[in-house]
């Protein structure tokens, strides 16, 4: 009876002690679980940061490039328009000289 008492002492023992080793194992895994979770969480909120920051740069990009397209149109017509004057202008100093011409071979 007393082996019986030993062996039944000795299995309890061996029982607390693998609830033992299984409660340690799930503290070590629940630790290991958090621990992946912030560094995920961590990775996301960079990511989003990144993301935050590329659009941002990237919306300041097609300004300023809308900005230099405005200008370089406005350049544009403002040349055409110079141009156009320009043509104008010397057209009609050639008709007026034509017209003077014409009017010295009328009364010369």
């Amino acid at each position: 009876m007393r082996d019986r008492e030993e062996q039944s002492s000795k299995e309890a023992r061996r029982v607390e002690k693998r609830a033992a080793e299984e409660a340690q194992l799930l503290a070590k895994e629940q630790v290991r679980k958090k621990a992946n979770l912030d560094r995920e969480e961590a990775i996301e909120k960079a990511s989003k940061a990144s993301k935050t920051k590329r659009v941002g740069k990237r919306a300041a990009e097609e300004a300023q490039l809308l900005a230099k397209e405005q200008l370089r149109k406005k350049a544009n017509l403002d040349r055409e328009e110079a141009i156009e004057k320009a043509s104008k202008a010397s057209k009609t100093r050639r008709v007026e000289k034509r017209a003077a011409e014409e009017a010295q071979r009328k009364t010369g």
